[in-house]
């Protein structure tokens, strides 16, 4: 599916890049398109840390990974289970829909149960405060390819500012295919999922060429 035909723009919040070395991953994305993601922030006791590369003024990629200088708070739970992930690669993604209630009831009539909105927050590379609503489960439905509900409510979009790159394609595949499908025309995204093994996958082009990730 080709950006042309899915605005990043239209529902898409972020699409999530989990990485095992995040100052390699930040160098060979900037290295290959020429656009160098920056420094989004800590999310204090979830044990993660993040860089950012815009893709709309409302939509970016979120460049994750383990913090070591900030281990997960007793009792909670290291986001998109960073803490098991052995390889590289986009592990879920966001859209950010006018009514995330409704768009969490939809969900769940299609087999996808984020759980409840619950409240988040962290500090920028500038020292603003960021808080937003997020559902997303432990399991993520449909291997990741169920987009999770995010609500930034008044605070600023993180994308708003963040040198970006192009959404060129962005590619799922699922043995549910037909089932991840209208999930997301329930949704109101307008993606054909292949058939295949479950998997998510992006190009994005910046001046100097193109990542696939």
């Amino acid at each position: 599916m080709t950006s042309e035909e899915f605005d990043p723009a239209h529902l898409i919040d972020h699409l999530v890049y989990g990485v095992l070395d995040l100052k390699a991953a930040v160098d060979r994305i900037a290295d290959a398109t020429g656009v160098r993601p920056v420094e989004g922030g800590r999310h204090v006791g979830r044990g993660t840390r993040n860089y950012l590369l815009g893709l709309s003024p409302t939509s970016y990629l979120e460049v994750i990974a383990l913090d070591r200088e900030n281990p997960v708070a007793e009792g909670k739970r290291v986001s998109f289970g960073l803490d098991v992930l052995d390889q590289d690669r986009l592990i879920t993604w966001a859209i950010h829909p006018t009514d995330a209630g409704a768009a969490l009831k939809a969900s769940r009539q299609y087999g996808a149960d984020h759980g409840d909105l619950f409240a988040m927050s962290r500090v920028d590379a500038k020292g603003n405060e960021l808080s937003w609503r997020l559902a997303s489960a432990d399991a993520a439905p449909y291997d990741g390819l169920a987009p999770f509900i995010i609500d930034w409510g008044t605070s600023p979009h993180p994308a708003g500012g963040v040198p970006a790159a192009r959404l060129e394609t962005l590619t799922l595949s699922s043995p549910a295919h037909e089932q991840v499908t209208e999930l997301l025309r329930a949704l109101g995204v307008q993606i054909t999922v292949g058939d295949g093994p479950a998997g998510l996958h992006a190009t994005l082009r910046g001046p100097a060429g193109t990542v696939e990730i």
